[in-house]
């Protein structure tokens, strides 16, 4: 993953706090009452006492409005079909949605996230110290990458995606969670095209991206990719099937 100059998400960010900021989207909500909403439900929780103009909580709440409040414009109608699932799924399932809009909201989150499931991959645990130096490699030795990087991984073990070790700075991965909604697999996918800065690639090797390593998709239906008008399926030699975004 190439052409990060952004860092954006330089949070540790709940998940009960994205869940919150979208309910209350879903609710009619507008944007500044969101805002108020989130500065009193988070007001004994980040920025204690603190008399910072930009401290902690507002740059959370920063964070969380882009997500699921005010996003980009060109993912207008992926972020509609993310709040369809979480209108329709229980709560429990809602994992998956927050980290696939977050993903395509802030591709330094998913750049993080890549570097993990490559890992995870090849072995049972990794350090903070390995992520850092993979993500300065791309990005320079900039104090704010290694610092991000850190706060991402505190969110993931918040999460509940990855576990720290009894060894200080050490992480280990869990076992992946299954994705069922046959749609919401799609629709992860397209999360993956949208955080990456390349908009096609084999579908298989999509699929199995090391930044969704929280989750297995065993449901993946080659008619429901047909369905998606954001993608475009085409098959590429014999037996290789290449998905791309559709250019809006």
């Amino acid at each position: 993953m190439t052409g990060i100059t952004r860092i954006g998400f330089s949070q540790r960010i709940r998940l009960e706090w994205l869940e919150k900021t979208a309910r209350l989207f879903l609710a009619g909500n507008t944007r500044e009452e969101i805002e108020t909403e989130l500065q009193d439900f988070l007001q004994d929780k980040l920025s204690i006492g603190g008399s910072a103009e930009r401290g902690t909580r507002e740059k959370a709440i920063t964070i969380l409005l882009k997500i699921w409040v005010s996003v980009p414009g060109p993912l207008a109608v992926f972020h509609k079909e993310g709040l369809e699932f979480l209108k329709k799924l229980p709560p429990e399932n809602h994992l998956p949605v927050h980290w696939g809009m977050t993903m395509a909201v802030y591709p330094f989150f998913a750049n993080v996230a890549e570097q993990v499931g490559r890992l995870i991959r090849l072995q049972e645990s990794f350090t903070l110290a390995q992520i850092q130096r993979r993500i300065r490699e791309q990005l320079g030795e900039r104090e704010t990458v290694a610092r991000a990087a850190r706060r991402i991984l505190s969110s993931f073990v918040d999460w509940g995606v990855l576990e720290r070790s009894a060894k200080r700075g050490n992480y280990e991965g869990i076992s992946p969670r299954p994705v069922k909604h046959r749609r919401l697999v799609v629709w992860l996918i397209e999360s993956v095209l949208i955080s990456n800065s390349s908009t096609s690639g084999s579908l298989k090797s999509i699929a199995q991206a090391p930044s969704l390593f929280p989750f297995r998709m065993d449901s993946m239906n080659i008619n429901d990719l047909k369905e998606n008008k954001r993608l475009e399926l085409y098959r590429q030699g014999l037996d290789e099937d290449i998905i791309m975004l559709r250019v809006p």
